[in-house]
């Protein structure tokens, strides 16, 4: 008997020993989530659950050519075209166009980058575009974000044309860098801050297809031909606006 409790005073402490190390033990993460820089791909990446969708292309332009009445107007856009592809807004967040601003009347110039909120984005799958504003941009390694044609989808869940594609409509406005900024200097890159459509100006382009003009980058491809609608049409675009759900 006394044996029998020796050995069972020996298991008790073997046990308590184990659960208190268990319990030090730093805990991992789920794998794939947004803190950890997961790679994207699939429905919410590599075995994550998919998103509410939080990121589009608008399927058609306002269709005068540059002139969204301004970022303003612009945003308003966004959340029209949400509301008519049946794409609920997320709790929290507000809809945004990816568009910079040039600095004019006396207020200074606007970013893209720091319109959108801080990711991260999904599209209206529920695949993941980017888990932060460092991702889409590349900031710390390039490629980081999944914006191409079978991934960057409009309000409807349907894709854009792009390159051999009847008509090509890959050029998106966005004003910007590659890094998401305004461009700096006296050349308009923002048709006016998206107010004009005139024959003249010019606007910075984006291909979302990553194809095509010797610069494949989806923000900062090259500069239209002018602001009118038949401008943007005879670069290559429409008048299309990246939309992303601002938190």
């Amino acid at each position: 008997m006394r044996t029998v409790k020796r050995l069972a005073t020996g298991i008790g402490a073997i046990v308590a020993v184990t659960v208190a190390l268990t319990a030090q033990a730093p805990q991992q993460p789920p794998a794939g989530g947004a803190g950890q820089g997961a790679r994207p791909g699939g429905a919410g990446g590599r075995g994550a659950p998919a998103g509410p969708a939080s990121f589009f292309i608008t399927s058609v332009g306002k269709g005068d050519g540059a002139n969204y009445g301004g970022l303003a107007g612009a945003d308003a856009y966004c959340t029209q075209m949400a509301q008519a592809g049946n794409v609920p807004t997320p709790q929290g967040r507000q809809w945004r166009a990816y568009l910079s601003a040039s600095a004019a009347n006396g207020q200074p110039a606007v970013n893209a980058r720091d319109r959108i909120g801080a990711g991260p984005w999904y599209n209206v799958k529920g695949a993941v575009i980017a888990n932060n504003v460092a991702d889409l941009h590349g900031d710390v390694e390039r490629d980081r974000n999944q914006i191409n044609k079978a991934t960057a989808l409009n309000e409807k869940a349907g894709t854009v044309n792009g390159v051999g594609d009847t008509p090509n409509q890959h050029d998106i406005l966005t004003g910007s860098d590659s890094h998401g900024r305004a461009i700096a200097g006296t050349t308009d890159t923002t048709c006016g801050n998206y107010t004009s459509n005139a024959d003249t100006g010019s606007v910075m382009l984006g291909h979302f297809d990553r194809t095509g003009g010797g610069n494949t980058s989806w923000n900062s491809a090259h500069a239209s031909r002018g602001c009118s609608q038949p401008g943007l049409v005879g670069t290559g675009g429409a008048g299309l606006l990246y939309c992303f759900a601002a938190n």
